[in-house]
Parts: structure tokens; sequence; C-alpha cells
């Protein structure tokens, strides 16, 4: 999502297109100035408003491209989750060994929840702000994403006491919540995710 900002017409704002000629560029100039404003903002704090004024749409002809401030955001977290998972799913494709397929997990989660430019951190901690209708939707997302981590802590070796789903609750609870701890300084990016590793008993390659 990195299409720059489109200005609409006047003749644009006046005359919205009909829905069956959206145009592709412009919905997704829109995600982006919503995932922004939604990062930098919060749910609350955003309005439809202040997301047309940023791209320069308003009235009906925003309301061509997006049905809800709901919806969007759902749309926003779940773009955001899928990216995440396409970028996990792509590391870990070419390994076949169980333990270095999770810890590749791993350090791509973390890298995505460190990176000041990601939206997960962000979205994820606005969970309690939105509407309890828009939070069970989240909810359904993110368990789907954690599937992926279910089905790498099953197939990794570890210590028969261990109970699997609350280790993976865990270690995502870590791994998630990083961004909110984690300052540069004593410890590189690197070195965190050693530890964290260390922690959670992940083999490393």
């Amino acid at each position: 999502m990195h299409c720059p900002p489109a200005l609409a017409t006047q003749q644009g704002m006046a005359n919205p297109a009909p829905p069956s000629s959206r145009d592709p560029s412009r919905e997704e100039t829109i995600l982006t100035a919503a995932a922004a404003l939604f990062a930098e903002r919060g749910y609350a704090a955003t309005s439809i408003r202040d997301i047309g004024e940023k791209v320069g749409l308003l009235g009906g002809s925003l309301y061509h491209y997006i049905k809800s401030k709901d919806a969007l955001f759902i749309r926003v977290h779940d773009d955001a989750l899928r990216g995440a998972e396409e970028a996990i799913r792509s590391a870990i494709a070419p390994i076949t060994d169980p333990a270095r397929r999770l810890e590749t997990a791993c350090r791509v989660l973390i890298a995505i929840q460190l990176d000041p430019a990601s939206l997960t951190l962000p979205l994820m901690n606005d969970f309690r702000a939105v509407p309890a209708t828009v939070r069970a939707k989240l909810i359904e997302r993110r368990d789907a994403f954690e599937t992926l981590f279910a089905q790498l802590v099953e197939a990794t070796p570890l210590p028969a006491h261990i109970d699997r789903a609350l280790y993976r609750i865990l270690l995502l609870t870590t791994i998630n919540s990083a961004g909110n701890w984690y300052r540069p300084g004593r410890l590189s990016l690197d070195e965190v995710t050693r530890q964290i590793l260390a922690i959670y008993q992940v083999p490393e390659a």
C-alpha cells in the first residue's frame, strides 16, 4: 500500500462516479491514508471526514469506496495481518526443519513488530477502543493468523511437559508486545530476538 494520495477534482467531487467504475488506485490510496490515520490517531480519534480530507474525497464520492469507518478499520487491520502472514510464509517456505521454521517465523514477526513503519502494532494496540462488533471480526482474523503459529509450534520438538497452546499464547504475547517495551541501545534487535528465542527454548540454526 504505497500509492501516493490523489486529489479529487471539483467535478469528480460534485459528480461521483458510480460504484461499478471504482478506480483501484484511488481505493488503494484511501486504504493507505486510513491506515496512516488509524495508526497515528487511533480508531476513536479518526473520522471518515478526516480520511476524506486527506485524500481529497468528501461525501458520496468517498462512500463509493468504503461502507463505514468500522468496515474500513477491519479492512486495514486484515491487510496488515495478511501482509505479516505472507512475509512469514515466504520466509519459512524453503525451510524443512520444524525448529528452524518456528525460529524464522518468530524472527520475521519480531522484525515486523519493531519496525517503526509497521501498522500491526498500532492497530493491535487499538483493540479495546473499537466497538464489540468490530472486535469480534478482529478476533476472528487474528485466530486465523495464529493458526500458522499453532502449526509451527505443534511441529517443533519441545519438552513433553510443555503445554503447546499456552506456549504459543505466551510466545506471541511476548513478540506482539515487543514494540511497547523495546528501546534501541543496550541490546540490538538481533540480540533481543535471540533472548526471546532462548527464553522460549526455540532452537536456533
